[in-house]
């Protein structure tokens, strides 16, 4: 049961099966970054659907790992609290957690909200798509032909921060800025290869936050634009935020709209490979590509969880969560409950209902730019299919070390011939 069919190890089962069950602590980085974690999720879900960790690095939280119960705590914002975080892991700045909309309960989450939702509205979708389109062919054009290449670096960062630095309207030879701050937001320092300290991490945060206070002078003083940052600096509800929060919106923006589309084009190439037949039913029937992108977001969960804080007692599947008790759903295995998605371990691009997944989340903080991320990943795919009957993975994909960003450093492919 690994992303595709490829047989994991027998020792990582084992494990999930013969540990106490009150001991069993899904959120555990490296086993996501060997992706062994699915055993602990399908254990849970069949014996402990809501579940308990006393001891963790992050404290003690409850694992809700069904998708019904997914859903149950995800509307019902009145019980369960986005603030102040939605990762299992605490922010420890030195002034705690950065405020961000997505981390905030009505009435303010739904005003900031309102204000940027536009920059990723059907009217301007329809604006994008064709710049979308455009940068997708010279980036597919550019890619050498019978030699390996790192696709996660050549394709899905080069399109999503050509993508993210328009949403911006900031110059596009700045854009791999917006790849490395987002990567350095997520990466665990000491575990990834971009930062080894926490204080080299506030260094690098320095610079990010410098870099678009100044986007940010130079907007408020010129006419409103469609730029996020210019919807920010001009809206009635946001023009007076505190420098802290505008940042802590632009990180939500960043990783938002960077790491989820990225890893899922990413993960396509590698679901397709790992299922050579689907890619012969893709290559037989084009008109699948967008039933194909809502199967590869469900498949891949590119957000491995948010979590909530309990504001009173609450009854889920038999158990008690404690007011003040962290709560983590987990998007990753709802993804895969087999109660509400048949064969849930299998890809398949034709499902009768592929956008049935809880990817991009449920009711009032369900992901914004949900439909601007099926966007790039339905034109990289046409763009593809026009070029290259194939693309070959050449190894594994090396994956982060994570349980929020379910994703990858790097794959190495190589694309045979051309159509």
């Amino acid at each position: 049961m690994s992303d595709g069919n490829i047989d994991l190890s027998k020792d990582a089962r084992a494990l999930a099966y013969s540990t106490p069950l009150d001991q069993i602590n899904p959120a555990q980085p490296a086993l996501f970054q060997s992706n062994e974690m699915w055993w602990n999720f399908e254990r849970l879900r069949k014996e402990d659907p809501v579940h308990y960790t006393a001891e963790s690095e992050y404290g003690p939280y409850w694992s809700i790992t069904k998708y019904n119960d997914i859903m149950a705590v995800d509307t019902n914002h009145q019980a369960f609290s986005s603030e102040p975080g939605i990762t299992i892991a605490d922010q420890n700045g030195d002034e705690g957690p950065l405020p961000m909309f997505i981390a905030m309960d009505p009435p303010k989450h739904d005003i900031q909200r309102k204000t940027v939702s536009p920059a990723v509205a059907p009217a301007n979708l329809a604006i994008l798509g064709p710049l979308i389109r455009e940068r997708a062919a010279a980036i597919l054009d550019s890619l050498p032909i019978g030699e390996e290449f790192d696709w996660v670096d050549k394709v899905s960062m080069e399109l999503t921060a050509m993508t993210l630095a328009t949403l911006f309207d900031m110059p596009q030879e700045d854009r791999r800025k917006l790849t490395y701050w987002s990567d350095v937001v997520t990466a665990v320092p000491g575990k990834s290869p971009l930062v080894d300290t926490i204080e080299q991490k506030m260094q690098i945060f320095i610079e990010y936050h410098a870099y678009f206070t100044g986007l940010w002078n130079q907007r408020v003083n010129a006419p409103p634009g469609g730029d996020l940052i210019s919807m920010l600096a001009h809206g009635p509800e946001t023009r007076n935020m505190e420098p802290r929060e505008y940042f802590g919106n632009i990180v939500l923006l960043t990783v938002g709209g960077n790491d989820t589309t990225r890893n899922t084009i990413t993960g396509s190439v590698l679901a397709l490979n790992q299922n050579p037949d689907q890619y012969k039913k893709l290559r037989e029937n084009p008109s699948l590509i967008p039933s194909m992108v809502s199967e590869t977001i469900r498949w891949q969960t590119p957000l491995a969880h948010m979590r909530r804080i309990a504001t009173q007692d609450y009854e889920l599947g038999g158990k008690t969560i404690k007011k003040g008790d962290k709560v983590v759903m987990w998007y990753v295995s709802g993804n895969r409950d087999d109660e509400v998605i048949e064969r849930p371990n299998d890809y398949i691009i034709d499902r009768a209902r592929p956008r049935n997944h809880m990817s991009f989340g449920f009711g009032i903080h369900r992901c914004v730019g949900n439909r601007l991320a099926e966007l790039q990943l339905q034109i990289i795919w046409e763009e593809i299919m026009k070029r290259f009957p194939e693309i070959q993975l050449v190894e594994e994909p090396k994956r982060i070390y994570s349980t929020f960003v379910k994703g990858y450093e790097s794959m190495k492919v190589v694309i045979p011939k051309r159509a």
